[in-house]
């Protein structure tokens, strides 16, 4: 039997892909002696050793020990410009080339390759290598993560089915993610459902998780591009709400919580002295940590006394308003630092992700090829 493959593809952006395929490969190395990971097309990217790498490509590497060399996992990675650069000279033989040899290379020796696309189906047509192209050309069954209720994923996963049957892939099955644990045994019945009425398998039914959804100050931070000023043994620390500095220090006391994010000038030193003197007593309801905005730093006796404590204080250029903007619409990322996410983020896949049987589908999948 040939080696296995799995192509993890998501309706939207932010559907909890990311978490899908890293937890997929964590588990799967309890059943394999050897998984492999490729991800064909990043569109966010950092350079290592001269090379363009996928943020997620080295996520995967750095928290699983996937063998592959980093280059091989991430072929292609899109940087600003690539768009119009393709339009003005298509080079589609090339782009199929680099993802085939990557692919063979990644996939070289290993039981099963988990291959994770971007976005939805139809993400990358504009230079030919959307996730139902990418499919097709490894010819890897899909399975598509969405999440929400049970409406919308379903005719979300609809549409996206029927993209990538288009291209001739098969759809290996479906997940669906993030629902409230309130709601969860209504949709989970009801989803599933609604997807075997599509002709798809539901391989998992996921509850919403908050460690997975909220920042730490370490993620805002480097976001950020902020300057630590102290508690830089403590960013890791998970952030679920942000107070806005622009109330009376005795009146912010109500909003102070150990969950909270102060975003505050840093010429309001009384609002900086009270969430400093709530963390001294060890108060419960001391702020998680200060985001001190437009570039100022507290006189120099107040600055002295941040530095002595281990709440973490950061400093930014941007002005309050940019600043918690910016914050709002971030995309929770996981880092290979962030250890407790890494942990949610294998207990959900185990707990809830029907892995044997995938694997079984799978194999028979494989065998009738």
């Amino acid at each position: 039997m040939p080696p296995l493959k799995i192509y993890v593809a998501a309706t939207r952006q932010n559907d909890g892909k990311k978490v899908m395929a890293l937890g997929l490969v964590l588990a799967l190395q309890k059943r394999f002696a050897r998984v492999g990971y490729i991800k064909p097309v990043g569109q966010q990217y950092i350079e290592v050793d001269g090379a363009k790498i996928d943020k997620d490509a080295v996520l995967v590497h750095e928290v699983t020990g996937v063998a592959s060399k980093l280059q091989d996992m991430s072929p292609v990675a899109v940087p600003r410009g690539f768009t119009e650069s393709y339009l003005d000279e298509p080079h589609r033989d090339d782009l199929v080339r680099r993802i085939t040899e990557c692919y063979a290379r990644a996939s070289e020796g290993t039981d099963i390759t988990v291959i994770e696309g971007t976005g939805h189906a139809g993400v990358g047509s504009v230079f030919d290598m959307s996730n139902a192209d990418v499919a097709s050309l490894l010819d890897a069954p899909v399975l598509i993560v969405s999440s929400g209720g049970i409406g919308r994923p379903i005719d979300e996963i609809s549409l996206n089915k029927s993209v990538f049957e288009q291209k001739n892939v098969t759809i290996a099955g479906v997940v669906v993610n993030k629902i409230q644990p309130e709601k969860y045994d209504k949709i989970n019945k009801y989803v599933r459902k609604g997807l075997e009425r599509q002709s798809l398998r539901t391989w998992g039914v996921i509850p919403f998780n908050e460690v997975l959804s909220h920042p730490t100050v370490e993620q805002l931070a480097s976001d950020l591009k902020a300057e630590v000023l102290s508690g830089a043994s403590h960013l890791k620390v998970p952030v679920r709400r942000f107070v806005i500095g622009a109330m009376r220090a005795h009146e912010a006391l109500d909003w102070f919580d150990r969950d909270a994010l102060l975003i505050t000038p840093g010429n309001r030193e009384e609002l900086i002295l009270a969430a400093l003197s709530m963390r001294a007593a060890g108060r419960d309801h001391g702020v998680a940590g200060i985001v001190l905005t437009c570039g100022m730093e507290p006189h120099p006796s107040v600055l002295a006394l941040i530095r002595d404590t281990d709440l973490p204080v950061i400093l930014v250029q941007q002005d309050t308003f940019d600043t918690a903007s910016r914050m709002h619409d971030l995309i929770v990322k996981i880092r290979a630092s962030d250890t407790a996410k890494i942990r949610e983020t294998q207990r959900l896949v185990e707990d809830f992700l029907d892995i044997d049987g995938l694997i079984g589908w799978l194999k028979e999948h494989a065998a009738r090829e």
